[in-house]
């Protein structure tokens, strides 16, 4: 018999939605039935849907005082055992980094949608790649975090479910970096039959035999087992260094490093994994495009042009994971060009992690800076034309 909430899940087919109204389906399809947040332009849109959507589908929905509330919701949350999920803008998400700190250290599996605004202080209510940066080093401390970057309408769905697939694998806060562009634009959205879907739930000890007698909150694997709270099983959640059991008694530095080792090493050492790439008209090509999120639909139509038009052999490099960084996978792609292109909608946060990985690969790399804005094809096609001639 089908659940009595099924009628209220979004039909497969195809739907015409907002960016916003997109990840918060793709939020609910993903199993998330909690959602904490505050309201702040240009991400309200996913928090109004949310407040209408979740109780529809038997979650809960809270509307909190600020934003470090709201995250904070998240964690206690998931130790209870839901899926959780909250979306804040720039100014916002600085408010968030002390919680996705805290998150990292206790492996809590969560995640935070960013839509970006243009900074620093309020700056402005536009579209923006300025918080890049920010969602691998904002928070305090060592770990690493994962960071998917959408381009369409379509994505916002598909990647807030892959966001949540791995939070739940790797027990890590996972962040959406989207731009004001996606999240309120409007677009075809194909929805498969809900069993096509991958899902993807936390490893807990049951499922491994483990009893409660013998439970390490922190123990067992590289990416450990977790217990939910009022399940039996000793939850030990804690913000310090800790043992594999959690406690912090009788510190040392062998403890200390072994533990944080562990949380950055389970990411890093599997980033192959993790991090996605997409690349078009890359083989033997002399000159390179690298874009991600929106500016990669604009983008890609001017190294259309320029192929197609002026005769320029260039090709077309995509970063879907921003973190972790796909070092590796950049450089098995790229192997020589004469100069990379990085339009980015900043002054050119992620030209620094591009230049440091294939700087031995080309001769310059150019980054096409914009503020506020989208970057028209003409706008990349004209600087890539100016470099070259």
């Amino acid at each position: 018999m089908a659940h009595p909430r099924e009628k209220h899940f979004l039909k497969p087919g195809v739907h015409y939605l907002q960016g916003s109204q997109a990840c918060a389906e793709g939020a609910i399809m993903a199993g998330c039935r909690v959602y904490a947040g505050y309201p702040i332009t240009p991400a309200s849109e996913i928090m109004e849907h949310a407040a209408l959507r979740f109780p529809q589908v038997g979650g809960r929905f809270i509307q909190m005082e600020d934003e470090i509330s709201s995250a904070s919701v998240l964690l206690g949350a998931s130790w209870a055992g839901a899926k959780t999920m909250t979306a804040t803008s720039s100014p916002g998400f600085s408010l968030m980094q002390e919680v996705i700190s805290f998150a990292i250290m206790t492996e809590t599996p969560l995640v935070i949608v960013d839509v970006q605004r243009p900074g620093p202080g309020q700056g402005y209510i536009t579209t923006s790649q300025e918080d890049v940066m920010q969602a691998r080093w904002g928070h305090h401390g060592e770990g690493s975090i994962i960071a998917l970057s959408p381009s369409s309408v379509q994505e916002m769905f598909e990647f807030t479910i892959e966001a949540f697939n791995l939070a739940e694998h790797w027990r890590s806060p996972v962040l959406l970096m989207a731009e004001e562009t996606v999240a309120h634009m409007r677009e075809r959205v194909l929805i498969p039959p809900r069993e096509k879907i991958r899902i993807v739930n936390r490893k807990k000890p049951q499922d491994m035999g483990i009893t409660p007698e013998e439970y390490l909150p922190y123990g067992h694997d590289t990416i450990p087992p977790m217990a939910n709270w009022g399940e039996g099983y000793n939850v030990n959640h804690v913000g310090l260094v800790h043992y594999a059991d959690g406690k912090i008694t009788q510190y040392n530095p062998e403890m200390h490093f072994e533990n944080v080792y562990r949380i950055q090493q389970k990411i890093e050492n599997n980033i192959s994994k993790i991090a996605r790439l997409e690349a078009k008209f890359i083989e033997g090509c002399r000159h390179l495009v690298i874009c991600y999120g929106s500016v990669s639909r604009t983008a890609i139509e001017a190294v259309i042009e320029a192929r197609e038009d002026h005769g320029i052999d260039i090709g077309y490099l995509r970063l879907i994971t921003l973190w972790p960084f796909a070092e590796e996978q950049l450089r098995k792609v790229v192997k020589k060009v004469d100069s990379i292109f990085v339009p980015e909608m900043n002054l050119g946060m992620m030209k620094h992690p591009i230049t440091e990985a294939l700087r031995d690969r080309c001769k310059k790399i150019i980054a096409i800076p914009s503020l506020g804005s989208l970057h028209a094809p003409e706008d990349i096609l004209g600087r890539i034309c100016k470099e070259l001639k």
